[in-house]
């Protein structure tokens, strides 16, 4: 319960910094590294570092078909904060409102997880699964994440790997100084 609850709460903080990081990652104000197809952010108070890559294609379907919708930012993120302990925090945002009690599905090169959601964002439910994401992401080529939104449209956001790794590893090394 208290893992849960920590988890939840760090998702609500999420949630209440998401237009600064999507301002951010837009103006790139921010932006530390870029290192192929992921860029590097940081703040100073509180300090926090982040990876992020937003998706090379998206389809978007209803009733099995291609349908064009609006979305907001599409991102993928591994978070690290080291005043609050937090260390490699995976986290989605598919740029609209999940369907309540739904999941996002990640696949990464054939290894699939789940992420639990909480209105525009999802993220799995323990650090365990964190790490084991970031494992499979360090080691695989793509990363497909298959959601559905509120008004029932089924998404598929595929980001490239290129460049994980060192992102990441750039990304916590500054702030772990």
């Amino acid at each position: 319960m208290g893992l849960k609850l920590a988890r939840a709460i760090a998702g609500l903080c999420l949630v209440g910094m998401a237009s600064t990081v999507n301002a951010q990652q837009t103006q790139s104000t921010n932006r530390v590294a870029a290192k192929t197809d992921w860029s590097v952010f940081t703040e100073g108070d509180p300090k926090e570092c982040w990876s992020v890559s937003a998706p090379k294609k998206t389809v978007n379907t209803r009733d099995g078909r291609v349908v064009a919708v609006r979305r907001s930012d599409i991102l993928l993120f591994v978070f690290y904060r080291p005043g609050t302990g937090v260390t490699g925090q995976v986290t989605f945002t598919g740029g609209y409102p999940f369907a309540k009690g739904s999941t996002v599905n990640l696949d990464i090169s054939g290894t699939e997880f789940e992420l639990f959601t909480e209105g525009e964002w999802a993220w799995p439910a323990t650090e365990g699964d964190d790490a084991k994401i970031i494992t499979a992401m360090k080691r695989g080529a793509q990363a497909v994440l298959t959601a559905r939104s509120g008004r029932g449209t089924q998404t598929k956001d595929n980001f490239s790997l290129l460049g994980f790794t060192a992102a990441i590893e750039d990304a916590e090394k500054r702030c772990t100084k």
